[in-house]
């Protein structure tokens, strides 16, 4: 239920068609997306009362795929459509503002998900203007793993494609022509490094030696933009797996931990008034990753998380956690008025 952010039970509401919350007779009633019965099985709600058909999630679809030729591989669409389900449900959960096209043509989020054609154009996932591209070839599980192969990636998923794009769309919204910029260029480096350029040598030479101290991922290293979106892409992991595994009562309170914990003088802001907060949250899932990547090991898996935080990506999480802080902090300010 996007606009209570749970899942709740549903019964027939007087109306037909119309649904309304089990125990909440405050809350008005719902109606199916229209995508329900369709290839990818929404299973998201609408308010009943308001103007056309679709939730809210299968609104920000600008391009889908063609419903007709989908009947060999409708699970790709439904892969597709959890993951960005999971990612939206992340956004509102951080209060983080969701601009869409209808509200913001030019630069509104949007996803357009295609499917590359034999002898066409290749698909590209992406982002551009608040528009993310993503290639449906991307859902078949054997297709991503020959990519994640050939591009000697530790890690490609579907959520991750998306948590990666949707940073594009927040640097846009969050830090360009802000009070946060300069502060990202000090960071981050300047992003008016021709980017073009940049992939070009980062594919053609690979990433600096030491990549590793500096950046999450080798990727990073090619670009002052694909290092904020790859750390936004990461600070959404950390965030997600740890209130995940809390919400089900894991901790690692009896865990010894393998490596020194990060301290201060390792975030971008240790005078910040929840710098304590946010560090002691960091170390709590390091602790629990470590965990998690022995458990998959045991069980003959590859880490589920191939990654190390260096110092310098720990400041980078931690500017990416401050300027979530601000952006809320923003909203709130405003919604009050």
């Amino acid at each position: 239920m996007p606009h209570l952010r749970e899942l709740v039970a549903l019964e027939p509401a007087s109306k037909g068609g119309e649904y309304r919350v089990v125990d909440h007779d405050d809350q008005p009633t719902m109606a199916r997306c229209a995508n329900a019965n369709r290839a990818m099985a929404c299973n998201w709600m609408r308010l009943a009362h308001e103007p056309g058909s679709l939730c809210f999630a299968c609104q920000l679809n600008v391009e889908q795929p063609d419903l007709t030729e989908l009947e060999d591989d409708s699970g790709d669409w439904g892969a597709i459509e959890t993951a960005k389900r999971r990612l939206l449900a992340q956004l509102m959960s951080l209060d983080l503002p969701i601009v869409t096209r209808s509200e913001d043509p030019e630069h509104g989020l949007g996803f357009a998900l295609r499917r590359p054609v034999p002898g066409g154009e290749p698909v590209l996932t992406g982002h551009a203007s608040g528009l993310i591209t993503l290639n449906m070839d991307e859902a078949n599980d054997a297709r991503r793993e020959q990519i994640r192969r050939d591009l000697h990636e530790p890690y490609r998923t579907l959520l991750g494609h998306f948590r990666h794009e949707i940073g594009h769309f927040y640097w846009d919204q969050l830090v360009a022509n802000t009070q946060w910029l300069q502060p990202f260029r000090d960071l981050f480096g300047d992003e008016r490094a021709d980017y073009s350029e940049a992939l070009a040598r980062n594919y053609s030479e690979g990433p600096p030696s030491n990549w590793a101290e500096h950046h999450i991922s080798t990727y990073a290293s090619s670009h002052p933009w694909e290092d904020w979106a790859e750390t936004w892409a990461h600070y959404l992991h950390v965030l997600d797996s740890l209130t995940t595994a809390l919400a089900h009562g894991l901790d690692a309170k009896d865990v010894e931990m393998t490596r020194k914990p990060f301290t201060p003088e390792d975030l971008y802001d240790p005078g910040h008034p929840e710098a304590q907060a946010f560090l002691l949250f960091l170390n709590a899932w390091v602790e629990m990753i470590d965990v998690l990547n022995e458990l998959s090991q045991s069980l003959g898996q590859p880490d589920a998380y191939p990654f190390e935080l260096s110092s310098d990506v720990v400041r980078k999480l931690h500017f990416v956690h401050l300027v979530v802080l601000d952006a809320r902090e923003t909203l709130a300010t405003e919604a009050k008025h």
